[in-house]
C-alpha cells in the first residue's frame, strides 16, 4: 500500500511539472509574442503610429495666399476674391466614406462633378489633408449641415476665397479662368506652393501670369478634437498675397468694341503703336468663366463645347483667316522694298488678269476694271489686277521672306496670352510638305489680294498695321501694363519690349503707304470713304473682303450678296490706325460673313476708335 501511496504522489507531482513547464512555455511564448508585437509597433512601424497619433491631435495645414487681384489700365476691378464656403472631408477621421458622403447628399446639393473631383483628389492626396466635396455652399446647406454636424466626424465648413469675374463674359478671352489643379499641373508646379486642392489659372492671364497671381503659401498647426474638427491654432505663418496685375486693356474700349460686333461671330484687337499694349482684345461670342470656378457642370461645359458658334474659341488669337485686300498695304511695301515697281507709274486695270497658259481670268472687283493706275491709287482703290501683278513681279519667294521675317505673319507675335496660331504664309515648301501638292503660278496670283493659302490671326493684323503706322517701328504685343505688390501698395510699370524695326529702303515708302491709306478714307473714290464723314481725326485705313466659297458668275457678273444665305457670305475685314500723323491706336477687325468689308468692318472700326480717341479716360486713384 505504501508503495503504491508513493507512486501517486510522484505522478501527481510529475503532472503538476509538466504543467508548470506548459504553463511557462505558453506564458513564454506570449511574452515573446507581445515583445514582437511592440517592436514590430515601436520600432518598425513607429513613424506610421507616430503619425497617426499625432494626426488624431496635431496637424499641419497650408495657408492659400489670396490670389491677385486684376484690374483693367484704369483700376477698373476685372477679377477678385469672395468669401465663400466649403464642404470638407477628412478621410481618415470618416468610418464609412461613401455612406457619409451619401448621408451629406441628403442636406446638401452633391452634383456629380463634385463626386468625380472628390474621387480624384482621394487618388493624390496628403495624409489628413482635407478634401473639397462642394463648394459655394448656400446659406441654407451651411445652416443644415450646422444642425447635423455632430453626426458627421471627420467633416467640416471651411471659409475660403473663390474667383469672381464681375464683367463675365466682356473680358473672359482676355483672363481665362481658374479650376482645381490637374496631376499635370501639380507635377510641374512647386510641391511646396502648391497642393492637390489648389486653384490655378487655367487660361489667358490667369494662366500666363499663374507665378504672379499665385503668391505663397503660408502654414498652420492646428489641434484636434476626437471628430477631426479645430480646436485651437498652435502655430501660424502668414501666406504672401499673389501680385496684384494691371493690364493695357481698357475695359470702356472692350464694351465699346463687343458692342460694335454686334450679333457678329468675329474679333476686334486695338493696339496702342507706340508700345504694343493691347487697349481691346475681343472675341466674339463669348462666355461666362464664372461658371468655370468650382468646377463646371459636364452638361453646361457640353452646351459650350457644342455650341456652332464656338464661344470658347478665341478667334482674336486662334482665329486663322484670309486676310483679304488688307494684305496689299503689306505686299506694296515688300514691291517698294525689293524694287519691281515704279510706285507712280501707271498700270492698266481692265478689270481682269491673264496668266500665260490659262484661259481663265482673274477678276478685279470692280466691273470693268479702274483703268490707268498707280500703287497709290491702287491702295486706295483697292485694285485686284494691279496686286495681281505685284504678286507676279515679287514672286513667293519674296512675298514669304518679307512678311515674316519684317511684319511677323506666319510668326508668334510673343503676346503674353497661351494658344496663340500663327497662321500661314505659303512657300512652296509648305505646299509640299502639307498638301504633297506643287506651287502654281495662280497660288502666287491670289495671295496678291490676300486668298488662297495666305492666313492671319486678327492679332497679326492688328500688329501688322501698327507697324505700318509707326513706319516700321515694332513691339512685342502685351496685355500686362504693371504690376501692384499688395503689401507696399507699389505699382511697377513693365517695359515695352521693342522688336528690329522695318528697314524702309526704298526713299519715302512708309509715306507713300500711309498716305494712300489715309485716302482709303479721306478721298470719295476710296474704298472705306464712308467711315470718314465726320471724323474729327484723320483715319488711315484698308478694306478687305475674304471669300469663303467659290462664287458664281451670271449673265451680269457675281451674284448678290444679299441672296446668299449669311454663312456662304464673305468675310468683313478691315485695319486702321489714328491719328495719321499722331498714331495712338491700331486697329484691325474681322467680322465672320459680314459681307463687305467697307459696309461692316469699317464701321465697326470707327465705333471703335471714336470711343478711345473722342472719350479719353479717367484715370482713376490708385492706377497706374
Amino acid at each position: 500500500m505504501a508503495r503504491i501511496r508513493i507512486r501517486n504522489e510522484w505522478l501527481e507531482r510529475h503532472q503538476f511539472a509538466t504543467r508548470i513547464v506548459i504553463v511557462a512555455i505558453v506564458g513564454v511564448v506570449l511574452l515573446l509574442a507581445v515583445a514582437i508585437r511592440l517592436f514590430y509597433l515601436q520600432v518598425i512601424n513607429h513613424s506610421y503610429y507616430a503619425t497617426l497619433a499625432e494626426g488624431n491631435r496635431l496637424r499641419t495645414e497650408q495657408v492659400t495666399p489670396p490670389r491677385g487681384l486684376i484690374y483693367d489700365r484704369n483700376g477698373v476691378l476685372l477679377a477678385e476674391n469672395r468669401p465663400s464656403y466649403e464642404l470638407d472631408i477628412i478621410p481618415e477621421q470618416v468610418t464609412d466614406l461613401q455612406a457619409t458622403i451619401a448621408a451629406l447628399g441628403k442636406i446638401v446639393d452633391i452634383r456629380p462633378q463634385d463626386l468625380k473631383q472628390f474621387n480624384d483628389l482621394l487618388k493624390t492626396k496628403r495624409p489628413y489633408q482635407p478634401l473639397p466635396l462642394r463648394s459655394n455652399l448656400s446659406d441654407t446647406e451651411i445652416a443644415n449641415f450646422a444642425v447635423d454636424r455632430q453626426n458627421f466626424p471627420g467633416v467640416d465648413i471651411r471659409a475660403t476665397l473663390a474667383r469672381y469675374y464681375p464683367l463675365g463674359p466682356v473680358t473672359s478671352h482676355v483672363l481665362g479662368y481658374t479650376g482645381i489643379i490637374s496631376p499635370d499641373e501639380l507635377a510641374s508646379l512647386d510641391p511646396e506652393q502648391y497642393n492637390n486642392t489648389s486653384q490655378v489659372g487655367k487660361v489667358g492671364i490667369e494662366g500666363s501670369y499663374e507665378s504672379l497671381l499665385h503668391g505663397s503659401v503660408g502654414t498652420r498647426q492646428v489641434e484636434t478634437d476626437a471628430q477631426g474638427r479645430v480646436v485651437r491654432i498652435v502655430a501660424y505663418a502668414p501666406p504672401v498675397p499673389g501680385s496684384n496685375l494691371y493690364l493695357s486693356i481698357d475695359v470702356r474700349l472692350q464694351e465699346a468694341a463687343e458692342k460694335a460686333l454686334g450679333d457678329y461671330n468675329g474679333a476686334v484687337v486695338a493696339i496702342d503703336p507706340r508700345n504694343g499694349e493691347l487697349l481691346a482684345l475681343v472675341s466674339t461670342p463669348s462666355f461666362d468663366p464664372n461658371q468655370f470656378v468650382g468646377g463646371i457642370s459636364p452638361s453646361d461645359f457640353a452646351k459650350l463645347n457644342t455650341n456652332p458658334n464656338q464661344p470658347l474659341f478665341n478667334r482674336a488669337l486662334r482665329g486663322q483667316y484670309p486676310p483679304g485686300s488688307t494684305i496689299k498695304p503689306f505686299l506694296a511695301l515688300a514691291a517698294l522694298d525689293y524694287g519691281v515697281v515704279n510706285p507712280f507709274k501707271d498700270l492698266m486695270c481692265p478689270g481682269y488678269f491673264y496668266l500665260p497658259s490659262n484661259p481663265n481670268p482673274y477678276r478685279d472687283w470692280k466691273r470693268g476694271g479702274h483703268g490707268e493706275i498707280d500703287m497709290p491709287n491702287a491702295i486706295t482703290e483697292s485694285c485686284d489686277v494691279y496686286f495681281y501683278t505685284v504678286a507676279l513681279k515679287l514672286g513667293i519667294d519674296r512675298i514669304h521672306d518679307y512678311l515674316t521675317t519684317q511684319l511677323g505673319f506666319g510668326e508668334p507675335t510673343g503676346i503674353d496670352l497661351m494658344g496663340e496660331r500663327v497662321g500661314v504664309v505659303p512657300s512652296p515648301e509648305w505646299k509640299r510638305k502639307n498638301l504633297h501638292a506643287p506651287w502654281y503660278l495662280g497660288d502666287l496670283v491670289i495671295v496678291g489680294i490676300g486668298q488662297g493659302y495666305l492666313l492671319v490671326t486678327p492679332l497679326q493684323l492688328a500688329d501688322g498695321v501698327a507697324a505700318i503706322a509707326m513706319h516700321g517701328q515694332r513691339f512685342v504685343p502685351h496685355l500686362l501694363h504693371a504690376i501692384g505688390d499688395p503689401l507696399s501698395g507699389t505699382i511697377s510699370e513693365t517695359t515695352p519690349r521693342a522688336l528690329p524695326a522695318v528697314q524702309e529702303t526704298y526713299p519715302n515708302a512708309w509715306k507713300i503707304v500711309t498716305e494712300a491709306m489715309k485716302n482709303v478714307v479721306a478721298s470719295w473714290q476710296g474704298t472705306a470713304h464712308g467711315i470718314g464723314v465726320g471724323a474729327r481725326y484723320t483715319i488711315g485705313g484698308k478694306t478687305g473682303t475674304a471669300q469663303v466659297r467659290r462664287k458664281r458668275l451670271g449673265v451680269f457678273g457675281e451674284e448678290d450678296e444679299s441672296d446668299i444665305p449669311r454663312q456662304l457670305r464673305d468675310n468683313a475685314l478691315f485695319i486702321a490706325f489714328a491719328p495719321v500723323d499722331d498714331p495712338r491706336i491700331a486697329v484691325a477687325v474681322v467680322a465672320e460673313h459680314g459681307g463687305g468689308g467697307a459696309s461692316t468692318a469699317a464701321p465697326i472700326a470707327r465705333k471703335v476708335m471714336d470711343a478711345y480717341l473722342l472719350q479719353e479716360a479717367v484715370v482713376k486713384p490708385g492706377a497706374p
